[in-house]
């Protein structure tokens, strides 16, 4: 698969707490930049909108999208993700011109809903493609808008749901290798075994064991693993808002490390801050081990079936060994 970084460049640095995702008039200048560029985004594309190999040209709005959508196109997708570096804050995310022509010329996109990439809608509304293929995750699962946390990849029910659509639309856009995106969206959910044993494992074995988080990245992969979060929600919250927690809610948090009431901490690696690297201390100085999570895949050395099955391995070695592991 080719894995663009189209977006990188436009987004912040992960140094400070989160700021709310773009204003309207940035978006209403997106927009107008790409459909006075329209043309020329689509001029190196083929005639049937593709791109000039023959290839499906795709997008996923975050780089795990985009990496299941090469593992499903094969040969036959020429795919690039928006998302893609984890050492930036998604949440922080600006779109670009670059980013509005990329996602315009697209065929097929995936984006993720429950506004965690709304910038994709805009453009897609600005441009809106004939027949281009888009696949919202959080309608695919039929989640509402109030759905409280966007982190929908960590679901172990995702991921199939996602292959399917996948192959479904790429079968549309090039019904003569419909065979092939279908035996590639099978092969895909079978290799997603080893994580889903290592989730049955570690709650076979370790259900219940009570973990604190700074915000609910992993919290799907949490709830399928039996463990359980004694993080308050308005903590999870207003740090992944980039709100400061109220004073009793973050004593709370902080007494679940002091008088040692969990067995591990999470935390999102690619948002840290004077408040998360001071939870960090104090885990370490109460001898509770870290772990960092992220919301973008870690490139290069990581598919999705790898990414996720790590993540529960790196839990279990916490909970077992006391192993701390804050980046992959």
């Amino acid at each position: 698969m080719r894995s663009g970084a189209v977006g990188d460049a436009a987004v912040k640095g992960s140094g400070g707490r989160r700021r709310p995702r773009m204003t309207r008039l940035a978006l209403l200048a997106v927009a107008a930049a790409v459909t006075a560029t329209s043309v020329a985004a689509c001029s190196s594309a083929s005639a049937d909108g593709g791109s000039a190999s023959g290839k499906i040209v795709a997008i996923g709005a975050e780089n795990e999208y985009a990496d299941v959508i090469g593992q499903i196109g094969g040969k036959y997708v020429q795919v690039s993700a928006i998302m893609s570096n984890p050492n930036t804050d998604p949440h922080t995310f600006e779109a670009s011109p670059a980013v509005a022509r990329e996602v315009s010329a697209a065929q097929l996109v995936v984006q993720n809903g429950i506004g965690y990439d709304t910038f994709m809608n805009t453009i897609e509304s600005a441009v809106p493609g004939s027949g281009r293929q888009v696949i919202d995750v959080q309608q695919l699962l039929g989640l509402p808008d109030s759905t409280p946390n966007p982190h929908l990849w960590y679901n172990p029910a995702t991921m199939p749901k996602v292959a399917d659509a996948i192959a479904a639309d790429l079968a549309t856009i090039q019904p003569a290798h419909a065979a092939y995106f279908k035996a590639n969206a099978k092969a895909f959910i079978a290799s997603l075994s080893p994580w889903f044993d290592a989730i049955a494992a570690f709650k076979q074995a370790y259900a219940g064991v009570p973990v604190a988080t700074t915000e609910p990245v992993a919290d799907y992969m949490l709830t399928a693993v039996g463990a359980d979060n004694l993080t308050p929600w308005t903590f999870q919250a207003d740090v992944m808002n980039g709100v400061d927690p109220a004073p009793q809610v973050l004593a709370t948090q902080k007494a679940l490390f002091t008088d040692h009431k969990v067995k591990v901490f999470l935390y999102n690696q690619q948002v840290t801050d004077p408040l998360t690297q001071s939870l960090i201390t104090l885990a370490d100085q109460n001898g509770i081990p870290v772990v960092g999570v992220y919301e973008t895949m870690p490139v290069p050395g990581y598919d999705y079936q790898t990414w996720m099955l790590t993540e529960v391995q790196d839990l279990r070695k916490a909970v077992t060994e006391k192993i701390s592991t804050e980046h992959l």
